[in-house]
């Protein structure tokens, strides 16, 4: 099951990626439990909020937070929902 520290990986990988603006990682893990993959590692809501994501799609968006968590998907992560937004999208 995912640790703390695995928030702690997840957090510092996309802070150095894609310097967000705003980024909050909440654990879903105990929701999933009994999940096949749970057992594998975590699951986890992001919402992070770049201008990494200027003028690019949500699938573009979302392969950049995979390409940042990468490493951690066989060490503590299992699933990711993931909200990517820019700074002028949360302000509307």
């Amino acid at each position: 099951m995912p640790t703390a520290d695995t928030v702690a990986k997840i957090r510092a990988a996309l802070e150095r990626e894609l310097t967000p603006a705003r980024l909050t990682i909440e654990d879903e893990s105990a929701a999933h439990a009994g999940h096949a993959g749970a057992r594998e590692g975590g699951h986890f809501r992001l919402r992070v909020v770049s201008e990494r994501f200027r003028g690019l799609t949500a699938l573009a968006r979302h392969r950049l937070v995979y390409e940042a968590v990468a490493p951690l998907m066989s060490e503590g992560v299992h699933a990711l929902a993931i909200e990517a937004r820019t700074p002028e999208e949360i302000a509307q």
